[in-house]
């Protein structure tokens, strides 16, 4: 499996001034070459070969007057915003061929100086490494400090370099790391994700809902009024548009926090963990998009079935269509309607049942039914894609204190 770590970076005022050039660089080359396909593609042209491209924008390039500056970065970052070229046509062509599935993907958009958030690629041919001191050295740049939370399992191919909107820096590592089994257990649970509880487990535990953009709303509206009020392009609008990323970044890191222990929790204490499919998309345009956003269900989600994969677990999602709120977990009888703010039912059975409670029962026992009766079961592991920031040293990041009802949230 392929986890994704990242560490922070803290380069000096001239290594920021480095990197600045070689996220400009990298930036040029993109555009040139999306360019250049596209004048090509008006003309009525072939279509340009990476290898054609690659000597236009980037090898002739460097020896016009235009571009001489150039050949003050590394070319390992130059053939890299090529190849984020080449892959993002890629994508576009089997999206629009349909031999890519999910949603369609647009094609390719230049890149824009005035985007905070800016990122560069170094792989081995750039001779990148890491010293005997622990620090990042980087062609072209210099040994860049760098905060090592834990050791990278196994020695990593390339390194990406990464400005946030914040103005922080990191370096991030795709790695190979070999299964961790844990060991047997016989608990098994379901969970019913929702608002007004995070997730409410069937063993009758509900865990709170943290709210983090909700209880951050007032400081950031303060932020984002401040920054309306600054004139486009002065000092004082960068300044205004960086506090404000900052404290989006500190709802980001908790949150990201609070999913990480909780999905570890869940999955080392329960040997399968079975969840409803959401169709997030959807609620995300209803009138509940900011709570719905805010709760994020898709990386939750995503967290448990990487560390099930890694860790031995079962994870599984039982049917969108399936009426685990309104099915009556004692006799099976399906209820006609079940509005939302209808929190506890009675069934004509004499059962009474809390609804989110309920819905956690039939949604394991729905999963043990599905995994049980599976003739479509794999003999190995399906892969699991590299999660974004899977292990994030963020020194900076909101602690905040997670209101748990009857489980600890780490």
């Amino acid at each position: 499996m392929h986890l994704r770590y990242q560490f922070r970076l803290y380069p000096a005022p001239c290594q920021e001034q480095a990197l600045a050039r070689a996220f400009g660089c990298a930036r040029v080359v993109f555009n040139d070459a999306l360019r250049a396909r596209e004048q090509a593609y008006a003309a009525g042209l072939a279509y340009l070969p990476d290898g054609e491209l690659s000597k236009r924008v980037i090898t002739e390039a460097k020896k016009s007057p235009e571009r001489v500056w150039l050949g003050e970065v590394s070319a390992v970052v130059l053939q890299q915003a090529l190849a984020d070229l080449n892959a993002a046509y890629r994508n576009f062509f089997a999206s629009v061929s349909g031999r890519r599935k999910g949603r369609v993907v647009a094609a390719p958009r230049y890149r824009s100086r005035k985007d905070r958030r800016q990122a560069i690629r170094f792989t081995r041919n750039a001779r990148w490494k890491i010293t005997a001191g622990g620090r990042l050295r980087l062609p072209k740049i210099g040994d860049v400090p760098v905060r090592w939370s834990r050791t990278l399992p196994s020695v990593p191919s390339s390194v990406t370099v990464i400005r946030d909107a914040a103005g922080r820096y990191f370096a991030s590592f795709v790695v190979e790391t070999g299964n961790e089994p844990l060991p047997q257990t016989e608990a098994e649970i379901g969970v019913d994700l929702g608002l007004t509880h995070f997730a409410v487990l069937s063993d009758g535990r509900k865990i709170s809902s943290p709210r983090f953009l909700r209880r951050a709303e007032r400081k950031l509206r303060k932020a984002q009024q401040a920054l309306s009020r600054k004139t486009s392009g002065s000092a004082n609008r960068r300044k205004a548009a960086a506090r404000a990323a900052r404290l989006h970044a500190r709802v980001t890191d908790a949150r990201r926090d609070h999913h990480h222990k909780l999905s570890t929790q869940l999955i080392r204490d329960n040997q399968a963990v079975y969840v409803e499919n959401l169709c997030v998309n959807g609620l995300a345009r209803t009138g509940l998009a900011k709570s719905v956003h805010d709760a994020g269900w898709s990386q939750f989600l995503a967290m448990l079935e990487y560390k099930a994969a890694r860790h031995g677990r079962t994870f599984a999602k039982i049917d969108r269509w399936f009426p685990s709120s309104k099915l009556c977990g004692t006799c099976g009888t399906v209820a006609e309607s079940m509005p939302l703010n209808i929190r506890k039912w009675a069934c004509a059975c004499g059962a009474v049942h809390d609804r989110d409670v309920n819905a956690a029962n039939n949604i394991l026992a729905a999963g043990q039914a599905d995994r049980l009766n599976d003739r479509r079961a794999q003999a190995r592991p399906g892969l699991v894609p590299a999660p974004r920031s899977e292990a994030v040293t963020h020194p900076d990041a909101a602690r905040s204190t997670r209101s748990v009802e009857g489980i600890s949230a780490l």
